[in-house]
Order: structure tokens, then C-alpha cells, then sequence
């Protein structure tokens, strides 16, 4: 079993900063893929970024790439969103998310399918 939990979300004006973290524990973090998705009221789940094993390989979504960063630090077993030139529309609740059954991929999932473990979310909310 794996047991994910996020932290660094909360309120900031648009253009400004946050930086996401997500500690993972309970099985070998750095052999599967994580990714960050994100719900809004009213809306779909979505991907935001994702990244491999290794860290060697990431994906963002159109809308934040250039803005956002995603990394991890297998050492400290914590998947990482540095989140810049935030906007209102970032605004949402952001989960963690870890692949389970697909280890030493190249390419990080990037549907909700494809991960078996999530957190439980952290508000985002950018003011314009």
C-alpha cells in the first residue's frame, strides 16, 4: 500500500508562486512514475505534469507549460510542482498521484487510469 500526502497549496495573488509537495511512503517510490492533476469546481480532472522514474522524462499539459515544474527526489521519496506566473485559472484542488503496477517505464502515464494511488488534495486558489 502506498500512502501519498500533499502539502504547499493555499491562497496567492495572480503572477505569483507556490510550490507543491507530495511525501510518498509505503513501497519503492523511485522505480514508479507520479504525476500532479487538478479538479476545479464544475470541472473534469486533469493531468498537470508528470514524471518518470528517473525524473529524465517529464509532461506537462499546454496550459502550464513554461509556468510549471515538476521533479522528484527519490532519496527523500517527495514528487515536487513548482507552480509560477500563477493565474486564476490554475485555481483548483491539486492531487498527487502515483503509478503502481508499471515500474522503470520511460514514459509517465498521463490519464487518471494510469495511476493507482492519489492523495487527498490540496486547495489551490489564485485571486485575480
Amino acid at each position: 500500500q502506498v500512502q501519498l500526502g500533499e502539502s504547499g497549496g493555499g491562497l496567492v495573488q495572480a503572477g505569483g508562486s507556490l510550490r507543491l509537495s507530495c511525501a510518498a511512503s509505503g513501497r519503492a517510490f523511485s522505480a514508479f512514475a507520479m504525476g500532479w492533476f487538478r479538479q476545479a469546481p464544475g470541472k473534469e480532472r486533469e493531468i498537470v505534469a508528470a514524471i518518470n522514474w528517473s525524473g529524465g522524462y517529464t509532461y506537462y499539459v499546454d496550459s502550464v507549460k513554461g509556468r510549471f515544474t515538476i521533479s522528484r527526489d527519490n532519496g527523500k521519496n517527495t514528487v515536487y510542482l513548482q507552480m509560477n506566473s500563477l493565474k486564476p485559472e490554475d485555481t483548483a484542488v491539486y492531487y498527487c498521484a502515483a503509478e503502481g503496477t508499471r515500474s522503470y517505464t520511460l514514459v509517465p502515464g498521463t490519464e487518471s487510469d494510469d495511476y493507482d494511488y492519489w492523495g487527498q488534495g490540496t486547495q489551490v486558489t489564485v485571486s485575480s
